[in-house]
């Protein structure tokens, strides 16, 4: 299969394309700068003066749009939010443009998401079938970028939104910073610490990717794991894996003065379940936290 991968050289992507290519699939990553080449991997340059991407890839059996800045680097002020929003909305509009292009079309388009588009809550429990959309900037984001990637349907082309939770890894993600404190031994309950995190260690999302790739499914799909827990057992619980006290409380006015509007992250949470990928016969590698921990912090 021939799969094309926007943000394929980031904390997702890099650990996707591996993965794919282990199975036997070729390759093409978008990317805005000059790469070195490397086998069974092809660059195609992308969103920048003179790109004509659709002409180089010429055919494709799937596209997978992970690009866009960082939700987890730097302050969100109005500057950096109008990056976030505009960086997903454009590259997934230039995907659309790309694919229509094409001699032969993809079959689907994966695109990335977020739990973040279901307001916070701690009695909700949310799966796909949920109609309420956040009324903050992290839901409009996720609305509005959905609405865009369903353009393609309009061309016959499945389209996947891969609503991803709170993305467990070593290299990126929340885990670091989430652990810091914890290595420091100042570690304890953030905010109230009964906001759910609905948690996912990456290898999940990179295979349920893959599995949704082979899967007639479109529209939304939860990648979380089947058991969230809540901020104050996430914390102890990485207290436990790295023999470490959890003891220091971090109130919410100090993560809103360190963090601003970006402190909502941590501070309010959604009890998201994978309702498709659990009908669909999904097998999770850690559906648990304690073991999704021990993987990723204990080498």
């Amino acid at each position: 299969m021939k799969i094309v991968i926007a943000g394929g050289s980031g904390f997702i992507g890099q650990k996707l394309t591996n993965f794919l290519l282990k199975k036997g699939h070729e390759i093409v990553i978008l990317t805005r700068t000059k790469q070195m080449p490397a086998e069974k991997i092809t660059y195609v340059n992308w969103l920048t003066d003179g790109a004509s991407p659709g002409e180089e890839i010429r055919s494709a059996d799937a596209f997978i749009n992970l690009a866009g800045v960082s939700i987890n680097q730097g302050r969100w002020n109005r500057s950096h939010q109008k990056q976030i929003y505009d960086s997903r909305m454009m590259a997934t509009k230039e995907l659309i443009r790309i694919i229509g292009r094409l001699e032969k079309r993809p079959s689907v388009l994966i695109n990335a998401s977020a739990i973040g588009v279901y307001p916070a809550s701690q009695n909700t429990v949310y799966t796909e079938e949920s109609r309420e959309v956040a009324d903050d900037f992290l839901g409009k984001t996720v609305h509005d970028w959905e609405k865009q990637a369903e353009e393609v349907e309009s061309a016959g082309i499945r389209s996947v939104f891969m609503r991803f939770g709170v993305v467990l890894g070593q290299e990126g993600g929340a885990l670091p910073l989430m652990v810091l404190p914890y290595k420091l031994f100042a570690g304890g309950t953030v905010g109230s610490g009964k906001q759910w995190v609905s948690w996912v260690h990456v290898m999940d999302v990179i295979r349920a990717i893959d599995f949704v790739l082979e899967k007639p499914l479109h529209g939304p799909v939860n990648v979380t794991a089947p058991v969230p827990v809540r901020m104050k057992e996430f914390g102890q619980t990485i207290g436990s894996v790295l023999h470490s006290p959890h003891w220091l409380p971090v109130p919410s006015f100090a993560m809103k003065w360190v963090l601003g509007q970006k402190s909502a992250l941590v501070l309010e949470g959604q009890h998201v379940v994978p309702e498709i990928l659990k009908r669909e016969g999904f097998e999770f590698s850690f559906s648990l936290l304690q073991p999704a921990l021990e993987d990723l912090l204990i080498k």
